[in-house]
């Protein structure tokens, strides 16, 4: 069970942390604090957490550069797969047994969705039912801010700016029928909002999120060159020219431009 701090003992165990809302950042963040709930995933499990994949499409979270620090997210959070690659910082608050001493935070980013157990009450494993805000964490990165004898513990969150080394990645994958690019190691806002693709010998086409950060158009585009204009969540747009040429083949990974801050 969760235990509940009076306001002035969190003061005094925290030194003020976690109680201030609307911080921004150095890197970027632009939202305010909120309560949630996280708990983790053991390295040892078999987990997309661990072992790569999961609903935002990434597959091996190393090779796109995503690392340990990785958060699956509960169904308020996860918008259908709209909160791929958001970033956010976290931090163990008001659970005096199982929070770090001083409350430190770390940065996570939203790989994986956590499913509902709608036949579990909400602190024995139903924590990620509709509508909690809840993520599940890596071990890696729950062990920065908790005790690894927790099971559930309360938290404080909010979004920030992703900082991201090099370009977007684009995967292209599909057929002589549709097209589709998985995007990756998306700075800032690190989700995506809208894509269009551009061959040489095409106007700028829409594409759709088929799932997580994989989007598709039906549009043969072999043997052209490939742009990409790519929007983010809060409206930014930023146009990768060329990106893949001429001779661009399935399953291969091109860089492109970045989101800047």
């Amino acid at each position: 069970m969760v235990s509940s701090l009076p306001l002035f003992l969190l003061l005094l165990l925290y030194g003020g942390a976690g109680l201030s809302s609307g911080i921004r950042l150095g890197n970027g963040g632009y939202e305010d604090w909120r309560l949630g709930t996280a708990t983790y995933i053991k390295e040892f499990q078999p987990h997309p957490l661990n072992d790569g994949g999961g609903a935002c499409g990434y597959g091996d979270l190393d090779i796109f550069r995503y690392g340990r620090y990785t958060a699956g997210l509960s169904a308020a959070l996860f918008g259908r797969g709209s909160a791929c690659g958001r970033c956010y910082e976290l931090r163990c608050v008001n659970h005096i047994r199982w929070c770090l001493r001083g409350s430190p935070t770390v940065v996570v980013t939203a790989t994986d969705y956590c499913p509902a157990n709608m036949g579990a009450v909400d602190e024995a494993g139903g924590w990620c039912n509709f509508p909690r805000e809840h993520l599940e964490l890596s071990e890696a990165a729950f062990l920065r801010v908790a005790k690894a004898k927790a099971d559930i513990v309360p938290v404080q969150f909010r979004r920030v700016s992703c900082d991201r080394a090099g370009g977007m990645r684009f995967t292209i994958t599909g057929s002589a029928h549709f097209l589709q690019v998985l995007i990756t190691n998306v700075a800032a806002d690190g989700e995506v909002a809208a894509v269009k693709v551009k061959g040489s010998r095409t106007g700028w086409i829409p594409m759709g999120r088929n799932w997580g950060q994989n989007w598709q158009c039906d549009a043969d585009l072999r043997g052209q060159p490939l742009s990409f204009e790519v929007t983010g969540g809060r409206g930014r747009t930023v146009t990768a020219y060329s990106v893949a040429p001429a001779d661009w083949m399935f399953a291969q990974t091109f860089e492109g431009k970045q989101f800047v801050e």
